[in-house]
């Protein structure tokens, strides 16, 4: 014997297979990007403000430009390779890198956007970076590349990278990173470049060798 089905039933019934059938076309009909672009969002890596790590001021207010990066730049500090990959470590690493960037270069702040510990633990660097880069709209203009200061977002990654590789924490946390920069701002995964493709540097040193394998990471973890 049948037994009848509600109406209120039959309608919720109706309406769910016509999403699924929604949503098959419109993976089938142009709309695997945006689709696919759910599917893989990159999520918010931890990243410690200036304030976390105990950042002094600004000599002077830094400047907004109000519009998007068009690419990453990849650093490395060429400070030594400590063996510490305490997140302690990592806010030290930051404080003297301004210190550098302040006292020895004088400069207004950080030169650089974003600083990647061998840890792991990514800081943010020249204030305001961390703001600008979560919504998405602007950027700090930075220090870190002649040329450049005013369209890529600069990452320094903590060590000297001439003769040894980074450790596998700081790599991944750099793929991570990378993503989400590039999600947040709409960067194409091709337009991760290395210091020394703009200046006169050995910088990032074997980083520099490994940018095909960064692009195509960070371009896995996009869903492309």
């Amino acid at each position: 014997m049948s037994v009848p089905v509600p109406r209120r039933a039959v309608l919720r019934g109706a309406v769910l297979l016509g999403a699924a059938a929604g949503a098959t076309a419109l993976t089938q009909v142009g709309g695997d990007h945006d689709a696919r672009a759910v599917a893989t969002r990159v999520d918010q890596p931890d990243i410690a403000n200036c304030a976390t790590w105990g950042a002094r001021p600004p000599s002077t207010n830094v400047s907004v430009v109000q519009s998007r990066p068009n690419k990453i730049i990849i650093h490395h500090t060429a400070f030594p390779n400590t063996t510490d990959y305490s997140l302690a470590q990592a806010y030290r690493n930051s404080r003297d890198i301004q210190n550098l960037h302040m006292d020895t270069n004088g400069w207004l702040d950080s030169g650089q956007h974003f600083t990647n510990s061998r840890g792991g633990y990514l800081t943010e660097g020249r204030h305001g970076s961390l703001y600008a880069l979560l919504h998405g709209q602007t950027m700090v203009q930075g220090a870190h590349c002649v040329g450049q200061n005013s369209q890529a977002i600069g990452i320094e990654n903590d060590g000297i990278y001439l003769d040894v590789q980074p450790p596998k924490a700081l790599w991944d946390s750099l793929v991570w990173f990378c993503a989400f920069t590039c999600q947040q701002y709409g960067i194409p995964s091709s337009e991760i470049y290395g210091h020394k493709d703009f200046n006169s540097t050995q910088c990032p040193g074997l980083l520099h060798d490994r940018l095909p394998e960064l692009r195509s990471a960070v371009a896995a973890r996009l869903g492309g």
